[in-house]
């Protein structure tokens, strides 16, 4: 997996293309947890879940399915007197979309089985061709180490920086439309 930082700043860049009116401290929030919520699946390894089962990380919890329906929970739950609108529609897609995102990370790592975009539906874990990020440890305790250091420059070169310019040209452009 990314680090949960990764993973956060990648929803808070992808969160500046929403209207400016539609954010607020709680969507910041709301974004960065979606964005990380993918991964509360590793409880399961407290509770015997194999790793490569449904259950497991990586599994459903990190399909597009499940960032569909934390998407619609989210925005039902915290946006409940606008859910029928179209700031409403465009907050579900958002939210999916930050969860969504933390799968699209994960698929880029170089360590696990595989993401299960598909699940329930199909429950093959896949990878993309290109993995540039440095999978993160399991555990707070080990990212504080060489390895958590790696995960952090490989971060820093393939999420933070391309988030920061898209952040960036999404201001200029707002700019130069005015």
């Amino acid at each position: 997996m990314a680090s949960a930082f990764g993973h956060a700043f990648a929803a808070i860049a992808l969160g500046t293309s929403v209207p400016k009116t539609y954010r607020s401290t709680k969507f910041w929030i709301l974004a960065a947890i979606c964005s990380i919520l993918p991964d509360a699946d590793v409880i399961g390894f407290s509770f015997g879940i194999p790793y490569e089962s449904f259950w497991g990380h990586r599994g459903f919890s990190h399909s597009l399915l499940a960032a569909l329906l934390i998407g619609m929970i989210i925005t039902i739950i915290f946006y409940s007197t606008i859910i029928l609108s179209k700031k409403g529609i465009l907050l579900i897609l958002f939210f999916t979309l930050a969860t969504a995102s933390h799968a699209v990370l994960d698929a880029m790592t170089t360590g696990g089985l595989g993401i299960a975009f598909f699940s329930p539906w199909d429950d093959t874990r896949h990878f993309f061709d290109w993995r540039p990020i440095q999978v993160s440890p399991i555990g707070i305790e080990n990212f504080f180490s060489k390895w958590g250091l790696r995960v952090i420059m490989s971060e820093l070169i393939y999420i933070f920086i391309p988030g920061t310019i898209y952040i960036i040209t999404l201001y200029i452009i707002r700019k130069l439309k005015k």
